[in-house]
């Protein structure tokens, strides 16, 4: 599945994250993100991780009613305000010795609910951006969320969601940790 991300959706790893109006499923996923160093268009994947500029950690917040059951595409559910933080750091690709072998968590509340690695992608790194490259150039900047391990909120058995109040920490090894506060929006 591709889809792109509202640049409006971009904050700071400790910024707070807004519930959108009428939002009744709003979901978390700790992602590995690779930031584009050099423009890739039509990339084998042999030489894919060589336009990598570097890794980070992304909190791919969705919302999962505006997602799945609203007409469209998935992009209304992915790219509200405050529905996509960054960082704490840019690790360099050099930095990081193998992208598919970086444990990752993420708690709500102080509870985990994500205890994965980037090993169980489906998709390595390199297979992602030589796929998305035969579909338009990737460019310097862009950022590719990679795909999350299991324990989303939608998962749940009952599903849960994210409410006012309740706090988030992500982090995957070496890339540093996020930790947001969830308010209304």
């Amino acid at each position: 599945m591709i889809f792109l991300k509202a640049t409006s959706a971009i904050i700071g790893p400790n910024d707070t994250v807004e519930i959108p109006r009428g939002s009744v499923k709003t979901d978390w996923e700790v992602e590995l993100g690779v930031v584009i160093g050099k423009e890739a268009k039509y990339v084998w994947e042999s030489e894919a991780l060589n336009h990598v500029a570097g890794y980070c950690v992304v909190n791919d917040i969705s919302e999962r009613d505006f997602q799945l059951l609203r007409s469209g595409q998935w992009v209304k559910g992915k790219s509200a305000d405050t529905f996509g933080p960054i960082g704490p750091w840019l690790l360099t690709r050099d930095e990081v010795s193998n992208p598919q072998d970086l444990p990752m968590y993420l708690e709500v509340n102080g509870q985990r609910f994500q205890d994965g690695s980037t090993r169980t992608m489906h998709f390595s790194v390199a297979a992602v951006i030589s796929h998305l490259s035969q579909f338009m150039s990737l460019q310097p900047g862009d950022v590719i969320s990679t795909g999350t391990p299991p324990g989303v909120g939608m998962g749940q058995n009952p599903p849960t969601y994210l409410k006012p109040g309740d706090r988030m920490e992500l982090g995957i090894k070496g890339l540093g940790v996020q930790r947001q506060n969830v308010v209304q929006g």
